[in-house]
This record gives C-alpha cells, structure tokens and sequence, in this order.
C-alpha cells in the first residue's frame, strides 16, 4: 500500500505568512486628478474630462477648481452641464493679445469651478468627471492644468505639482495635457505626382483588357470558321454504303 506524504504544516504556514508580509506592504496606489485623454494636437479641439476621483473615507468631494496655464491661453472653452453640480468660469486678460485664426485674442478662460448641490458630490469610493471643450490648442508642448479639490469636511487637496521629464512622479501632480504638433498634408507635388501614377496604372490596365478581348474575339471567330469549314467538309462527303 503507497502512503501519500502530507506536506509539512509548518512549512506551509511560513509560506503563507511570508506572502501575507510582502503582499501587505503594496497598498493601493493613491488615485489622482485626470486630464483624458493625455494628448491631442495642436491647432486642433478636443472635448476633454477632469477626472476626480474621492480619496477620503469619510467625506464628500464637494468642489473641483481646475486653473488654465496662464502661458498657454485657449481661444474657445465651453463646459457640459454636470447633474448634481454648478460651474461658473472665470476669465483674464491676455496681455499682449495673441492671434487666433486671424483674431486678436484679448481675453482667455482662467479658471473653471463646479460646486455640489447641498448633500451632493462625490461620494467616497467614487469618482466623477468634468466634460470640457477647448480649441483651438496652443502651440507647446503641454498644458499643465492646476487643480482643488474640496472636501465636504474642509479638507483640500491640491493637486499643483508639475512633473519633471525623466522623474518621478510628484506626491500631488497637476494634470497634464501633452501637445503634439499636426502633421503636415502632402504636397501638392506630390499629390500630383500619385495621381499622376494612378492615371497611368489606369490607362495600362485598360489596354490590357482591350488586348484580352480582341485576342478573345479573334479566338471566337476562328473557331466559328473551323466549325463551318468541317460541316461543310461533312455534306460533301458520300454516306458509307451498307
């Protein structure tokens, strides 16, 4: 009879524990404020989301400042209605102006604030977004968006500290919107130059279909005057006697 070997209990339990050790000292990642999406072009527009997700346990997010960088101002941002909530907007002066779609842009959006109903916002465990519409993008490199978050309980959390390329990320980081440059449409020469080419592939292909269909015709008609020749060949021919 083959005995089977039990694994050793204290063995097992030093495992677990171990695992329970390393696994305790990963806690869950401490969520931030979002841009989404990250990126977009510039010149173009975008509809984009402030992501806001509650960090507290015990308290509501009841307010959401997002500030513009004053270095990157935007001709055009509009807001969507978020039930439950109230925005107001605020704006400054661009000084000098800038130009924009050949305007003059004298005064750009500085500020975005929304506010909860009473007993509303953002409860703990979840989180909510902002809808934004903004164009057309300037031309740098990113947009570094500085955010309050207001708690229900009087606690702020702001999120003001721009990242640092090759760093780590900082303990509160700004969202930010990274900008790259539109590409460029193909020449007019070299639009030219492909049609060009594709007339050409269009008029050989036609050729080659006329040559196919005469080759094909000459074929039909040589066989027409094979078949009438061997009929005729046929009648003239005496019937073989019995």
């Amino acid at each position: 009879m083959i005995r089977l070997r039990r694994p050793a209990t204290a063995a097992a339990l030093t495992l677990a524990a171990v695992a329970t050790a390393v696994l305790g000292l990963a806690g869950p990642a401490s969520a931030h404020v979002t841009v989404n999406p990250t990126e977009a072009k510039q010149g173009g527009y975008g509809r984009f989301a402030f992501r806001v997700p509650n960090e507290s346990d015990t308290a509501s997010t009841t307010k959401v400042e997002v500030n513009l960088p004053e270095n990157a101002p935007v001709g055009s941002v509009s807001t969507m209605p978020v039930p439950g909530w109230t925005v107001t907007v605020e704006k400054r002066k661009v000084d000098p102006p800038i130009e924009v779609h050949g305007s003059q842009l004298t005064e750009a959006v500085s500020k975005l604030t929304w506010t909860a109903a009473p007993n509303g916002g953002v409860k703990p465990g979840e989180f909510q977004e902002f809808p934004v519409s903004m164009g057309p993008l300037p031309e740098t490199d990113r947009m570094v968006f500085k955010v309050l978050q207001t708690y229900s309980d009087g606690n702020v959390s702001r999120w003001i500290e721009e990242p640092t390329p090759g760093g780590e990320e900082p303990e509160n980081p700004a969202p930010v919107l990274t900008l790259t440059a539109a590409s460029a449409s193909a020449s007019p020469v070299a639009s030219a130059a492909a049609a060009t080419a594709d007339d050409d592939d269009d008029d050989a292909d036609t050729d080659a279909a006329t040559a196919f269909g005469v080759a094909g015709l000459v074929a039909g008609l040589a066989g027409l005057i094979l078949g009438g020749l061997a009929f005729l060949r046929t009648r003239r021919e005496p019937a073989a006697k019995s």
